[in-house]
Protein backbone atom coordinates (compact mmCIF):
# COMPACT_ATOMS: atom_id res chain seq x y z
CA UNK A 1 0.00 0.00 0.00
CA UNK A 2 1.37 3.29 -1.40
CA UNK A 3 0.71 6.31 0.73
CA UNK A 4 1.79 8.96 -1.99
CA UNK A 5 -0.89 10.74 -3.58
CA UNK A 6 -0.09 10.76 -7.67
CA UNK A 7 -2.58 12.48 -9.57
CA UNK A 8 -4.16 9.34 -10.38
CA UNK A 9 -4.85 8.51 -6.90
CA UNK A 10 -6.63 12.01 -6.30
CA UNK A 11 -8.71 11.57 -9.30
CA UNK A 12 -9.74 7.85 -8.61
CA UNK A 13 -10.49 9.55 -4.99
CA UNK A 14 -12.28 12.38 -5.88
CA UNK A 15 -14.67 11.11 -8.55
CA UNK A 16 -16.89 8.93 -6.07
CA UNK A 17 -17.58 12.00 -3.67
CA UNK A 18 -18.65 13.90 -6.72
CA UNK A 19 -20.86 10.62 -7.67
CA UNK A 20 -21.92 10.19 -4.51
CA UNK A 21 -23.05 14.00 -3.92
CA UNK A 22 -25.19 13.42 -6.74
CA UNK A 23 -26.61 10.29 -4.93
CA UNK A 24 -27.89 12.14 -2.17
CA UNK A 25 -29.46 14.79 -4.46
CA UNK A 26 -31.55 11.32 -6.78
CA UNK A 27 -31.95 9.97 -3.21
CA UNK A 28 -33.78 13.11 -2.05
CA UNK A 29 -35.71 13.36 -5.36
CA UNK A 30 -37.42 10.04 -5.09
CA UNK A 31 -37.59 9.51 -1.20
CA UNK A 32 -41.80 9.44 -1.56
CA UNK A 33 -41.37 7.13 -4.65
CA UNK A 34 -40.06 4.46 -3.32
CA UNK A 35 -39.03 2.67 -0.11
CA UNK A 36 -35.48 3.13 1.45
CA UNK A 37 -33.78 -0.34 1.39
CA UNK A 38 -36.01 -1.20 -1.51
CA UNK A 39 -34.15 1.70 -3.53
CA UNK A 40 -30.61 -0.10 -2.37
CA UNK A 41 -31.68 -3.49 -3.94
CA UNK A 42 -32.96 -1.96 -6.92
CA UNK A 43 -30.09 0.20 -7.47
CA UNK A 44 -27.54 -2.85 -6.83
CA UNK A 45 -29.80 -5.46 -9.06
CA UNK A 46 -29.12 -2.50 -11.81
CA UNK A 47 -25.74 -2.69 -11.18
CA UNK A 48 -25.87 -6.42 -11.02
CA UNK A 49 -26.95 -6.49 -14.31
CA UNK A 50 -24.65 -4.09 -15.63
CA UNK A 51 -21.44 -5.92 -14.46
CA UNK A 52 -22.37 -9.63 -15.32
CA UNK A 53 -21.53 -9.27 -19.29
CA UNK A 54 -17.95 -8.34 -17.98
CA UNK A 55 -17.24 -11.16 -15.65
CA UNK A 56 -20.23 -13.52 -15.27
CA UNK A 57 -17.60 -16.40 -15.18
CA UNK A 58 -16.45 -15.27 -11.57
CA UNK A 59 -19.78 -17.58 -10.83
CA UNK A 60 -18.12 -20.61 -12.43
CA UNK A 61 -17.85 -23.21 -10.58
CA UNK A 62 -14.03 -23.40 -10.81
CA UNK A 63 -14.18 -19.81 -9.97
CA UNK A 64 -11.31 -18.63 -7.59
CA UNK A 65 -14.04 -16.53 -5.98
CA UNK A 66 -15.91 -19.94 -4.11
CA UNK A 67 -12.76 -20.91 -1.60
CA UNK A 68 -13.14 -16.85 -0.61
CA UNK A 69 -16.86 -16.70 -0.70
CA UNK A 70 -17.02 -15.73 3.07
CA UNK A 71 -14.67 -12.84 2.68
CA UNK A 72 -17.04 -11.45 -0.24
CA UNK A 73 -19.95 -12.21 1.67
CA UNK A 74 -18.93 -9.96 4.02
CA UNK A 75 -18.08 -7.49 1.87
CA UNK A 76 -21.14 -7.58 -0.07
CA UNK A 77 -23.36 -7.10 3.30
CA UNK A 78 -20.76 -4.29 4.34
CA UNK A 79 -20.37 -1.95 1.37
CA UNK A 80 -23.45 -2.87 -0.85
CA UNK A 81 -26.36 -4.38 1.77
CA UNK A 82 -25.86 -2.16 4.66
CA UNK A 83 -23.99 1.43 3.64
CA UNK A 84 -26.22 3.02 1.53
CA UNK A 85 -29.62 1.19 2.80
CA UNK A 86 -28.83 2.54 6.10
CA UNK A 87 -28.26 5.60 4.76
CA UNK A 88 -31.43 5.83 2.54
CA UNK A 89 -32.88 4.92 6.18
CA UNK A 90 -31.78 7.28 8.09
CA UNK A 91 -33.11 10.64 5.67
CA UNK A 92 -36.46 8.67 6.53
CA UNK A 93 -36.53 10.27 10.01
CA UNK A 94 -33.47 13.02 9.77
CA UNK A 95 -32.35 15.82 7.08
CA UNK A 96 -30.11 15.78 5.03
CA UNK A 97 -28.11 17.93 6.80
CA UNK A 98 -28.19 16.40 10.40
CA UNK A 99 -27.23 12.86 7.94
CA UNK A 100 -24.29 14.63 6.15
CA UNK A 101 -23.15 16.07 9.74
CA UNK A 102 -22.86 12.38 10.96
CA UNK A 103 -21.00 11.03 7.92
CA UNK A 104 -18.76 14.21 8.22
CA UNK A 105 -16.70 11.57 11.15
CA UNK A 106 -15.52 9.31 8.23
CA UNK A 107 -12.17 10.15 9.16
CA UNK A 108 -12.15 9.53 12.65
CA UNK A 109 -14.06 6.24 12.25
CA UNK A 110 -12.17 5.31 9.78
CA UNK A 111 -8.75 5.84 12.03
CA UNK A 112 -10.00 4.26 14.82
CA UNK A 113 -11.50 1.10 13.05
CA UNK A 114 -7.69 0.68 11.70
CA UNK A 115 -6.53 1.05 15.57
CA UNK A 116 -9.19 -1.26 17.08
CA UNK A 117 -9.41 -4.31 14.28
CA UNK A 118 -6.33 -4.11 12.12
CA UNK A 119 -3.55 -2.61 14.43
CA UNK A 120 -2.61 0.43 12.44
CA UNK A 121 -1.22 3.23 14.40
CA UNK A 122 -2.41 6.46 14.39
CA UNK A 123 0.00 9.39 13.77
CA UNK A 124 -0.37 13.31 14.89
CA UNK A 125 -0.76 14.07 11.35
CA UNK A 126 -3.83 12.46 11.27
CA UNK A 127 -5.52 13.88 14.17
CA UNK A 128 -4.27 17.04 12.70
CA UNK A 129 -6.10 16.33 9.40
CA UNK A 130 -9.01 14.91 10.94
CA UNK A 131 -9.86 17.93 12.72
CA UNK A 132 -8.90 20.53 9.28
CA UNK A 133 -11.08 17.82 7.41
CA UNK A 134 -14.33 17.84 10.06
CA UNK A 135 -14.07 21.55 10.23
CA UNK A 136 -14.52 22.15 6.08
CA UNK A 137 -17.24 19.96 6.58
CA UNK A 138 -19.26 21.71 9.48
CA UNK A 139 -18.49 24.97 7.79
CA UNK A 140 -20.61 23.67 4.58
CA UNK A 141 -23.13 22.48 6.81
CA UNK A 142 -23.41 25.75 9.22
CA UNK A 143 -23.58 27.57 5.87
CA UNK A 144 -21.07 30.09 7.70
CA UNK A 145 -23.73 30.54 10.43
CA UNK A 146 -23.11 28.48 13.75
CA UNK A 147 -26.55 29.13 14.22
CA UNK A 148 -27.48 26.53 11.99
CA UNK A 149 -24.91 23.87 13.96
CA UNK A 150 -26.71 24.99 17.48
CA UNK A 151 -30.24 24.56 16.06
CA UNK A 152 -29.84 21.02 14.81
CA UNK A 153 -31.54 17.84 16.88
CA UNK A 154 -30.37 14.32 17.10
CA UNK A 155 -33.16 11.87 16.09
CA UNK A 156 -33.21 8.16 14.96
CA UNK A 157 -32.21 8.48 11.74
CA UNK A 158 -28.56 9.94 13.08
CA UNK A 159 -27.89 6.33 14.84
CA UNK A 160 -28.65 4.90 11.21
CA UNK A 161 -26.44 7.18 9.64
CA UNK A 162 -23.15 6.56 12.38
CA UNK A 163 -24.04 2.58 11.82
CA UNK A 164 -23.54 3.24 8.07
CA UNK A 165 -20.30 4.51 8.29
CA UNK A 166 -18.95 2.27 11.09
CA UNK A 167 -20.03 -0.22 8.24
CA UNK A 168 -18.07 1.68 5.81
CA UNK A 169 -15.18 2.08 7.41
CA UNK A 170 -14.61 -1.54 8.15
CA UNK A 171 -15.55 -2.36 4.19
CA UNK A 172 -12.67 0.16 3.12
CA UNK A 173 -9.98 -1.31 5.68
CA UNK A 174 -11.07 -4.81 4.29
CA UNK A 175 -10.18 -4.20 0.96
CA UNK A 176 -6.39 -3.50 1.35
CA UNK A 177 -6.69 -6.79 3.56
CA UNK A 178 -5.64 -9.04 0.42
CA UNK A 179 -6.58 -12.90 0.95
CA UNK A 180 -8.06 -13.77 -2.39
CA UNK A 181 -5.87 -15.06 -5.43
CA UNK A 182 -4.21 -12.16 -7.67
CA UNK A 183 -5.76 -13.19 -10.66
CA UNK A 184 -9.24 -11.86 -8.85
CA UNK A 185 -7.25 -8.67 -7.54
CA UNK A 186 -6.76 -7.92 -10.92
CA UNK A 187 -10.31 -8.03 -12.60
CA UNK A 188 -11.86 -4.89 -11.34
CA UNK A 189 -15.28 -5.97 -13.27
CA UNK A 190 -14.99 -9.59 -11.41
CA UNK A 191 -13.64 -8.21 -8.05
CA UNK A 192 -16.44 -5.76 -7.99
CA UNK A 193 -19.79 -8.09 -8.93
CA UNK A 194 -18.48 -10.77 -6.50
CA UNK A 195 -19.37 -8.21 -3.88
CA UNK A 196 -22.35 -7.03 -5.42
CA UNK A 197 -23.67 -10.45 -6.03
CA UNK A 198 -23.42 -11.13 -2.09
CA UNK A 199 -24.42 -7.80 -1.63
CA UNK A 200 -27.72 -8.11 -3.65
CA UNK A 201 -28.98 -11.29 -1.84
CA UNK A 202 -27.93 -9.33 1.90
CA UNK A 203 -30.48 -6.62 0.41
CA UNK A 204 -33.18 -8.61 -0.78
CA UNK A 205 -33.18 -10.26 2.46
CA UNK A 206 -33.45 -6.43 3.89
CA UNK A 207 -36.08 -5.66 1.56
CA UNK A 208 -38.47 -8.43 2.22
CA UNK A 209 -38.05 -7.73 5.67
CA UNK A 210 -39.13 -3.85 4.93
CA UNK A 211 -41.90 -4.93 2.49
CA UNK A 212 -43.58 -7.11 5.44
CA UNK A 213 -43.24 -4.96 8.04
CA UNK A 214 -44.39 -1.76 6.56
CA UNK A 215 -47.11 -0.88 4.01
CA UNK A 216 -44.33 0.32 1.10
CA UNK A 217 -45.71 0.89 -2.57
CA UNK A 218 -43.80 2.13 -5.12
CA UNK A 219 -45.07 4.81 -7.90
CA UNK A 220 -43.10 4.17 -11.18
CA UNK A 221 -42.45 7.10 -13.33
CA UNK A 222 -39.82 8.20 -15.85
CA UNK A 223 -37.75 10.43 -13.09
CA UNK A 224 -37.59 6.93 -10.79
CA UNK A 225 -36.24 4.78 -13.76
CA UNK A 226 -33.68 7.58 -14.14
CA UNK A 227 -32.43 8.22 -11.00
CA UNK A 228 -32.43 4.76 -10.82
CA UNK A 229 -30.30 4.57 -13.77
CA UNK A 230 -27.73 7.52 -12.31
CA UNK A 231 -27.45 5.52 -9.13
CA UNK A 232 -27.09 2.16 -10.47
CA UNK A 233 -24.19 3.54 -12.80
CA UNK A 234 -22.60 6.62 -11.23
CA UNK A 235 -22.68 6.11 -7.52
CA UNK A 236 -22.06 2.32 -7.57
CA UNK A 237 -20.23 0.54 -10.11
CA UNK A 238 -18.14 3.59 -11.33
CA UNK A 239 -17.42 5.00 -7.55
CA UNK A 240 -16.97 1.48 -6.15
CA UNK A 241 -14.70 0.86 -8.76
CA UNK A 242 -12.53 4.13 -8.31
CA UNK A 243 -12.94 4.15 -4.48
CA UNK A 244 -11.52 0.37 -4.46
CA UNK A 245 -8.28 0.66 -6.63
CA UNK A 246 -8.05 4.27 -4.72
CA UNK A 247 -8.36 2.83 -1.06
CA UNK A 248 -5.27 -0.05 -1.90
CA UNK A 249 -3.48 2.91 -3.39
CA UNK A 250 -3.55 5.84 -0.50
CA UNK A 251 -4.66 3.46 2.41
CA UNK A 252 -8.25 3.60 4.44
CA UNK A 253 -7.13 6.59 6.85
CA UNK A 254 -6.01 9.09 3.89
CA UNK A 255 -9.28 8.05 1.77
CA UNK A 256 -11.70 9.01 4.40
CA UNK A 257 -10.65 11.92 3.98
CA UNK A 258 -11.40 12.52 0.56
CA UNK A 259 -15.16 11.32 1.09
CA UNK A 260 -15.60 14.69 3.34
CA UNK A 261 -15.31 15.98 -0.16
CA UNK A 262 -18.85 15.10 -0.21
CA UNK A 263 -21.20 17.38 1.20
CA UNK A 264 -19.14 19.64 -0.14
CA UNK A 265 -20.03 18.68 -3.63
CA UNK A 266 -23.79 18.20 -2.59
CA UNK A 267 -24.44 21.87 -1.62
CA UNK A 268 -22.45 23.11 -5.03
CA UNK A 269 -24.77 20.55 -6.53
CA UNK A 270 -27.94 21.79 -5.10
CA UNK A 271 -26.94 25.55 -5.61
CA UNK A 272 -26.20 24.73 -9.78
CA UNK A 273 -29.68 23.02 -9.17
CA UNK A 274 -31.50 25.60 -7.59
CA UNK A 275 -30.04 28.75 -9.95
CA UNK A 276 -27.58 29.61 -6.55
CA UNK A 277 -23.90 31.27 -6.43
CA UNK A 278 -21.73 29.45 -4.60
CA UNK A 279 -20.52 31.43 -1.71
CA UNK A 280 -17.52 32.23 0.18
CA UNK A 281 -17.15 30.02 2.78
CA UNK A 282 -17.48 26.91 0.12
CA UNK A 283 -14.23 28.04 -0.48
CA UNK A 284 -12.89 27.93 2.49
CA UNK A 285 -14.53 24.72 3.17
CA UNK A 286 -13.00 23.15 0.53
CA UNK A 287 -9.56 24.78 1.29
CA UNK A 288 -9.80 23.37 5.20
CA UNK A 289 -11.05 19.85 3.51
CA UNK A 290 -7.85 19.73 1.21
CA UNK A 291 -5.70 21.13 3.93
CA UNK A 292 -6.55 17.62 5.68
CA UNK A 293 -5.80 15.61 2.90
CA UNK A 294 -2.75 17.07 2.72
CA UNK A 295 -1.57 16.86 6.20
CA UNK A 296 -2.68 13.48 6.91
CA UNK A 297 -1.17 12.15 3.64
CA UNK A 298 2.67 13.72 4.07
CA UNK A 299 5.21 11.45 4.91
CA UNK A 300 7.48 12.31 8.04
CA UNK A 301 10.94 13.93 6.99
Amino acid sequence: MNTRLTPHTVFLLTLPPILWAGNAIAGRLVHEMVPPILLNLLRWSLAFAILLPLAGPVFRRDSELWRHWRRFALLGLLGVGLYNALQYLALQSSTPINVTLVAAGMPVWMILTGWLFFGVGVTRRQVVGAVLSIAGVLLVLARGDVAHLLALRLVAGDLFMILATIAWSLYSWLLTRTHEPAGLRADWAGFLLAQVGFGVLWSGLFAAGEWTLSDATVHWNWTLAAVLAYVAIGPAVVAFRCWGEGVRRAGPAIAAFFSNLTPLFAALLSSAFLGELPHLYHGIAFLLIVGGIIVSSRRPS
